[in-house]
């Protein structure tokens, strides 16, 4: 009998253990996602590693400037913004489609 409880007990740890090390190593794939072509620069800046305030002002103002990001890669053409920074940050860039301008 008490072995039995003792083994019930090592099992409820094991159990334990098992699901808290699921949850540890699943934590990077909840990272929050941001779409580059519709977030404010305060968005930006919470989201992406390495991207501060000036960085992402400079994102919103590349945007404005030259029309939405076709691809995440298209960011280094930011200053400041290196190949670096965009491969840490891919798994979290998102890239919406330009929405298309209705015919007259």
């Amino acid at each position: 009998m008490k072995y039995s409880i003792q083994m019930s007990s090592v099992l409820s740890s094991i159990r334990v253990l098992i699901l808290a090390s699921i949850c540890a190593f699943s934590f990077p794939t909840f990272a929050a996602s941001i779409d580059i072509n519709t977030a404010s620069a305060e968005q930006i800046s919470d989201a992406l590693k390495g991207v501060g305030p000036a960085k992402a002002k400079a994102i919103v103002a590349y945007r404005t400037e030259h029309g939405p990001f076709i691809t995440a890669d298209q960011l280094t053409e930011v200053k400041g913004i290196g190949a670096a920074t965009v491969d840490k940050n891919r798994d979290a860039i998102l890239i919406s489609k330009p929405e298309a301008k209705p015919k007259k």
